[in-house]
């Protein structure tokens, strides 16, 4: 049995910032990025929680923190390659019953956090790179960016927003950087298990034609192939990985 070389593998030498990357979705994409010959770096509130992987300190919704993190990833590695905009949360409640302390909240890690990752990483992107090695900014919406939900309006609002902004980067950034998102349906991480509809979800599959909820590890591997070479001609497109659960 031989094994594959790190010089070999699709994204040697690379570094990616993944925000959120302590947990859930995000250690998933650390990992895959990791395993395809990576660094991928954890941007983290608790960045303690990352498990041994190597994780820098970060509050998505402060611009200073941002910009720090950036600046001592940089300060480690000496480049930046691609971002991965993973960092959110949910909030399940009636309209009636959301504050605004709620929805301020949500907006402000799970939009104003991609905002401002695109544009802390822009100074340290490279420029006029072969199109296989382009600067990557893959953001992390939902599909109910799409869908909308009941009890979920600023989760929504949020996701959807992550949606038009990276339409909006894609183009004000083209050619030389690409912007994509993921929209994942229900993923089993610790999020999706404090929703109200978690069970039914995983035991049935409820509303998901391919009849499960998806691992944290299968959308990491579309972020993965968005940070990738084979996704040379791709931006501003949003792939869905939802077990057939949204489909357009």
């Amino acid at each position: 049995m031989t094994t594959q070389s790190t010089e070999s593998l699709p994204l040697s030498g690379k570094v990616f910032a993944v925000t959120g990357g302590a947990r859930g979705i995000g250690a998933a994409v650390c990992s895959v990025l990791n395993a395809r010959g990576a660094i991928a770096v954890a941007f983290d509130i608790d960045p303690a929680a990352a498990a041994g992987r190597e994780a820098i300190a970060c509050d998505v919704t402060d611009e200073t923190s941002v910009k720090a993190a950036f600046a001592a990833l940089h300060e480690t590695h000496g480049r930046l390659d691609g971002v991965v905009s993973n960092a959110g949360i949910m909030v399940e409640k009636p309209l009636a019953e959301t504050t605004m302390e709620d929805f301020d909240r949500v907006i402000a890690i799970n939009l104003r956090g991609v905002f401002l990752t695109a544009k802390s990483a822009l100074p340290y992107f490279r420029k006029g790179m072969p199109d296989a090695e382009k600067p990557r900014i893959v953001n992390v919406a939902s599909e109910l960016g799409h869908l909308g939900r009941p009890e979920y309006a600023a989760y929504c609002a949020s996701k959807g927003g992550v949606i038009t902004l990276t339409r909006a980067l894609a183009r004000e950034l083209a050619p030389d950087i690409l912007v994509n998102t993921l929209a994942p349906g229900p993923t089993d991480t610790d999020m999706l298990r404090a929703e109200k509809n978690y069970d039914s979800w995983v035991k049935d599959g409820e509303g998901i034609p391919l009849g499960r909820v998806a691992t944290a590890e299968e959308v990491a591997l579309a972020a993965a192939f968005l940070c990738g070479p084979d996704s040379r001609f791709m931006t501003g497109t949003i792939i869905d990985v939802n077990g057939g659960a949204a489909m357009y």
